[in-house]
């Protein structure tokens, strides 16, 4: 039996970015997901996650499923079709997983479940080849491919990687960056503002057909092809444009952000953390999916209140429901998180921390 890890991932800048080949920071933290791993000699991949029943895949067929989307075994497909066709061994093997990734937490389960399984393939029975940004385009060809949602990169590298890192998906520059912030005098925390992540599939898909539009409007695929310039000269009113909008201004932020951390200058990271999260709330418009579901809004409204002048607050990752995304100075950190579980639920507000 051999034993494998993938952890969970936060997002620091760079929302709704990756999938216009634009700019990200994004980190892995100390919660994941464990596997305890047995091989089997038939091609058959068995997983027991800890309340949830057992599944089973058959490695001999890989391709997409229409009955599978949006599952784990849908995923386990995917991933294992993609070690394969860069000429990776698959191997049977019987799992039991264990995860401290909260559901609904923000950290990316499936990105994470995504890296766990191509670590396991990675070490069963492939010595290792593939490296952290191999198995991270693995993983999204299985979630785009296989799951049915249309993500970017960024969750399945920092998944992959350690520590906290800077990407820019034109050039593929990844640069680890730190990002201590206790040692700088803050604690990194999310909120679970218990909004429901059902049907949100079409609301995430929306955002970067919105930008494709644009950008084909300006003769380009990606906004990534289109000179800020251009669009600037040309933009033209709708919520289309205003994401257009959000994906140009969020480029710029995320070098100034990865910089500020660079020189331990956290007034500068605040200000354009808090820039950040207006931009995502107003331009990209990711705070409500649906009408009566406000739980986001109240949350993000509660933070600023409590952190105006002093910290930084921003919806985190997807948006549409979930979690609110803080730095709260240290000695503030436990009243913050009282008034957030007092509002969301006792446990709802969790102190995170990236891991090297």
């Amino acid at each position: 039996m051999q034993t494998f890890f993938a952890p969970g991932r936060t997002e620091l800048a760079g929302n709704h970015t990756d999938h216009q080949k634009g700019r990200i920071l994004a980190a892995a933290v100390d919660v994941g997901i464990t596997a305890k791993v047995t091989p089997v000699e038939q091609p058959l991949v068995t997983i027991a996650s800890e309340g949830f029943a057992p599944f089973t895949v058959d490695l001999r067929d890989l391709e997409p499923l229409e009955a599978e989307k949006e599952t784990s075994a849908a995923l386990v497909r995917g991933v294992a079709a993609g070690i394969r066709a860069r000429g990776g061994e698959i191997c049977g093997f019987e799992a039991a997983v264990s995860s401290t990734i909260r559901s609904g937490g923000g950290l990316s389960s499936s990105a994470a479940f995504e890296i766990l399984m191509g670590r396991i393939w990675n070490g069963l029975c492939n010595a290792d080849r593939f490296d952290a940004l191999t198995l991270a385009m693995i993983g999204q060809e299985a979630e785009n491919r296989f799951f049915g949602k249309p993500s970017g990169l960024m969750d399945q590298i920092a998944c992959a990687t350690s520590g906290a890192v800077y990407v820019d998906f034109a050039t593929m520059e990844v640069r680890p960056i730190p990002a201590d912030f206790r040692a700088l005098g803050y604690v990194l925390s999310l909120t679970d503002t218990g909004g429901s992540h059902a049907n949100l599939t079409a609301a995430y898909a929306a955002v970067p057909e919105d930008m494709r539009r644009v950008a084909r409007a300006l003769g380009g695929e990606l906004l990534s092809d289109i000179p800020e310039a251009t669009f600037d000269a040309r933009r033209q009113e709708g919520p289309d444009w205003d994401r257009a909008k959000h994906y140009y201004d969020e480029n710029r932020r995320v070098p100034a952000m990865a910089e500020a951390l660079e020189r331990g200058d956290m007034e500068t990271y605040l200000q354009l953390m808090n820039e950040s999260g207006r931009s995502s709330e107003q331009l990209l418009r990711n705070i409500r999916a649906a009408e009566g579901d406000d739980c986001l809004e109240r949350g993000l409204a509660l933070a600023a209140s409590l952190l105006e002048g002093r910290g930084a607050w921003r919806v985190h990752g997807g948006g549409f429901a979930g979690c609110v995304q803080a730095l709260t100075p240290v000695a503030e950190f436990d009243a913050y998180r009282a008034a957030m579980d007092a509002e969301f639920g006792a446990g709802a507000c969790e102190a995170i921390d990236i891991c090297g």
